[in-house]
């Protein structure tokens, strides 16, 4: 198991055992799959709530561990190998691979992103104006195994283009990827909204380009467990999923404080060579659109934290079979209703949401 010490070495380390600080004996850790491989308070919507000032998972017998990935595809991996207990759930990259691999029993349990925070991002001057120029672009991605590759193929598939001359390029982060934008080696990138302000803030200008409309209506983040889990431990995936509920709604209601309960709890990560004030106004420029992205909408008829819907999977199973130029996919998968559940959502939601705010409000550290 992974101790916080020894968070960077990612899948590698699985198998060593340590004790975490305050681990309680009838805490069960539950290990996510951290396909963006680094721990910042990004992760806050989850790790605020591990801070014993918040308390939202061990009294209710669960805590949470984060093991570095490198993509989607060793999420997966992960996942079926029990090497974890939950990860992201992409649907360009999870439904081709359940179709092909029947013995890959995953379900989708939690939408942790019910708003679209997929973004393309270009220099001012450039000529690309709609999604429908990126076809046969060079379109930058952050890795070969990142799903800019997906969505950029969902987008064009959704307007009747194929992406057969794109060339995707992997740029990587920060710094590094701003450079080959400015030096012209992409003409594009697509990437979550938080890798575009991040590129931003090493003084990279930006332009953003609208998504696809039928694309920017979806939501862009689930959580999968294996269905067996889901079987023989309800309670705890209960309370896991419930953590990261109040976790998210006191991070929307006070991003500052919820910054500085993440540094709290995982002190690795804390800024180096700057002071804290000015990392956290760089994280709450990073962090500004995904912070919304979090909530659901306000027009969104279900208002459940988590909850999905069986439109948006068949919705997400049409435009993956476009994506993939595999027009038997829905087939292949069988009842859309197996891909998902809401069976855990209403004891999930089975909390006081204002009382979360309040206390996001009225919390001093």
């Amino acid at each position: 198991m992974l101790t916080r010490r020894d968070f960077g070495l990612g899948l590698g380390a699985l198998g060593m055992t340590a004790s975490l600080p305050g681990l309680a004996q009838n805490v069960r850790m539950m290990r996510v799959a951290n396909t963006v491989a680094v721990n910042d308070p990004q992760q806050c919507f989850c790790t605020a709530g591990q801070h014993p000032k918040l308390n939202f998972y061990k009294p209710n017998g669960v805590d949470v561990e984060y093991v570095n990935m490198s993509s989607i595809t060793q999420a997966l991996q992960s996942l079926r190998g029990g090497h974890v207990e939950f990860g992201p759930a992409v649907p360009g990259v999870l439904l081709p691979a359940m179709a092909k691999d029947p013995g890959l029993d995953l379900v989708v349990v939690y939408k942790w992103l019910p708003r679209n925070a997929n973004v393309i991002v270009v220099k001012p001057g450039s000529p690309i104006r709609t999604a429908a120029d990126l076809a046969g672009k060079r379109i930058g991605v952050r890795s070969q195994g990142d799903t800019g590759i997906v969505i950029t193929r969902t987008m064009l598939a959704e307007l009747g283009l194929a992406d057969d001359k794109c060339e995707y390029i992997a740029i990587g982060d920060g710094a590094p990827a701003g450079a080959a934008i400015d030096n012209d080696r992409v003409d594009a990138m697509v990437a979550f909204d938080t890798a575009t302000a991040r590129i931003e803030l090493v003084g990279t200008k930006l332009r953003y380009v609208p998504l696809t409309p039928k694309f920017a209506q979806v939501g862009s983040g689930w959580m999968c467990v294996p269905r067996k889990l889901l079987k023989e431990d309800r309670k705890s995936l209960v309370a896991l999923f419930q953590g990261i509920a109040k976790s998210t709604i006191f991070s929307n209601a006070n991003l500052d404080t919820a910054i500085d309960l993440h540094w709290a709890v995982y002190p690795e990560s804390r800024p180096k060579g700057r002071s804290e004030d000015e990392a956290r106004k760089e994280l709450a420029f990073i962090l500004k659109d995904r912070k919304n992205s979090w909530m659901r909408r306000p027009d969104d008829p279900d208002q459940r934290m988590g909850a999905s819907s069986l439109a948006e999977w068949k919705a997400n199973i049409k435009m993956t079979a476009e994506s993939t130029r595999n027009p038997k996919l829905a087939e292949e998968l069988g009842d859309p209703n197996r891909l998902f559940t809401n069976e855990l959502i209403d004891e999930i939601n089975a909390f006081d949401k204002q009382a979360i705010v309040q206390m996001a409000k009225e919390l001093k550290l």
